[in-house]
């Protein structure tokens, strides 16, 4: 047993409450309040000097496989132009780490002094050693000539790649990362997974909605997170990212989707989000649906009827009317009260598609820090959406129609922090849009665990859930929303014991060992 005193606890609930005492027993919240019971007045108390603390934070939305392996890796989102990229890959290479390939993350031409993409020619100058860069978004990538001579000929006959510039698109660039992804140990793989949870954990992530799938072979990524359920600190709720829904019923999990082969359009980034009206720079372009309305219903309505729950990647304002009419043609096919479909990205809504999902009953797993992400600036999105920029992420109209609203980082297109992302959804570039602090907190908190259908267990400081929390340095409902960046995430709490990450392996250990028991190097 635990008493818990002295700070602000902040409880997330409907009806929010604040108090000055914990009481957790056998891992579960047993006691909350302002005056301590006489029975608990023996326990000797864990003074928290006048810390905030609330319920532990969930991202709502991620690629935890691929973020492990690029949080362990070659991060190229910070480099300032080409030759800190040359630096920083040399570098990386000096390191020895006798990878077969090398796979990169971050590159983007917003950040960059030649304001330009690196093409294969660049990448050529600074090493022949096997390397590919995939850019901010996810969605592409670029090789250098000795890693597209390392690709099977059938990859680069694919329309999606460019053999001039050495960039991989669409198609092309997923079956181009399948392939890297079979290089990578299984070691390799599960020390990422590790330390990928340790970051989560610092940042006071403790429940993971988790996009896999795509990268590695067999599908590997997906059962390796289901196992890591047994020995990570993090919950972590997998969707697989498929259409093919015996795949999933024979892995007993509950949802399907995501992004890649539930992904309906592109992204902004590449301008493949699909648009009703063309985009702004490009008269002739409206982005593209990877599917036909058909593909989408048939899948969906399979899905629903299966009692899935269905997320699907949509951007532009065709492709999130796509995933409407698909949600609405199932649900009248199969009605179901409670079936927490999801929205992921929902970047482009208008007061009819919110209202239209919001009467469906479906969720939006939507991304607060892209409103700030310097990899993809808003001068940027001006620029190819025009006057649409008014409607990105509408944070403050989705509420009001009583849509229910979760956010997370796409990691590893942005780094999972949650302050950040609270940050963002109270400081929207348009400033109707901005939601008080209490509602960014629940979208990282609550409203993260219901989607999961965790919200009994989970998500509030209250009674009988799991004495999940976070200390955090300052009380954000008591600082002005522009400094809510400058809050720090102090000690995360998992069921009632502080966390302190896996450098002794512990249950990370057990993980590890499980895996190799599988998975057999």
């Amino acid at each position: 047993m635990h008493v818990f005193k002295n700070a602000d606890f902040i409880s997330c609930e409907d009806e929010n409450r604040t108090f000055k005492y914990l009481v957790e027993k056998d891992g579960k919240i047993i006691f909350t309040g302002d005056q301590l019971p006489e029975v608990y007045s023996r326990v000797e108390p864990v003074d928290l000097k006048n810390r905030c603390v609330v319920p532990a934070f969930a991202d709502t939305h991620m690629h935890f496989s691929s973020f492990a392996f690029f949080n362990s890796g070659l991060d190229c989102r910070d480099v300032h132009d080409f030759a800190e990229l040359d630096d920083l890959i040399r570098k990386y290479i000096a390191l020895g780490k006798k990878e077969k390939m090398i796979l990169g993350f971050g590159c983007s031409a917003h950040t960059v002094a030649e304001k330009r993409l690196p093409e294969r020619g660049d990448l050529d100058k600074i090493t022949g050693h096997p390397l590919m860069i995939v850019k901010y978004d996810g969605h592409a990538a670029v090789g250098n000539t000795a890693m597209i001579n390392k690709l099977p000929a059938s990859i680069l006959a694919d329309p999606g790649f460019d053999a001039k510039t050495g960039w991989f698109y669409l198609n092309a660039f997923y079956r181009a990362v399948n392939s890297i992804s079979q290089s990578v140990s299984l070691p390799a793989l599960f020390n990422n997974m590790i330390a990928g949870s340790d970051y989560l954990a610092r940042k006071g992530i403790s429940l993971v909605h988790t996009a896999e799938g795509v990268g590695f072979p067999l599908d590997l990524d997906v059962d390796i997170v289901r196992f890591a359920n047994r020995g990570l600190p993090q919950k972590f709720h997998v969707f697989f990212q498929t259409m093919n829904i015996k795949k999933v019923l024979s892995r007993k999990l509950p949802c399907i989707g995501g992004c890649f082969a539930t992904a309906l359009d592109g992204c902004f980034g590449s301008e493949d989000a699909a648009l009703k009206e063309p985009y702004s720079n490009n008269p002739g372009s409206f982005g593209t649906l990877f599917y036909s309305q058909q593909q989408v219903n048939d899948f969906v309505k399979a899905a629903n009827r299966s009692g899935l729950q269905v997320a699907m990647h949509v951007i532009g304002d065709a492709a999130i009317e796509q995933a409407l009419t698909a949600f609405e043609l199932a649900l009248n096919d199969f009605p179901r009260k409670d079936h927490r479909h999801i929205l992921i990205h929902a970047d482009l809504m208008n007061h009819e598609t919110i209202e239209k999902a919001a009467k469906l009953g479906l969720c939006v797993a939507l991304q607060t820090p892209f409103l700030h992400w310097q990899q993809e600036p808003m001068g940027y999105l001006q620029h190819i959406l025009g006057d649409r920029i008014k409607n990105l992420i509408p944070l403050r109209s989705m509420l009001d129609a009583g849509l229910v609203i979760a956010s997370g980082s796409d990691a590893p297109c942005t780094l999972p922090d949650p302050i950040a992302s609270i940050y963002a959804a109270c400081n929207h570039p348009n400033p109707q849009e901005s939601v008080p602090v209490l509602d960014a907190l629940r979208m990282h908190t609550s409203t993260c665990a219901w989607l999961s259908f965790d919200e009994n267990k989970l998500g509030t400081l209250t009674d009988g859930k799991l004495a999940d929390f976070v200390v955090l340095d300052q009380n954000p409902l008591k600082i002005p929303v522009q400094k809510l960046n400058n809050v720090k995430v102090e000690a995360l709490y998992l069921k009632g014991e502080k966390y302190d990450g896996q450098k002794n392996r512990g249950s990370a250990g057990l993980f590890f060992d499980s895996l190799k028991n599988v998975y057999p190097s």
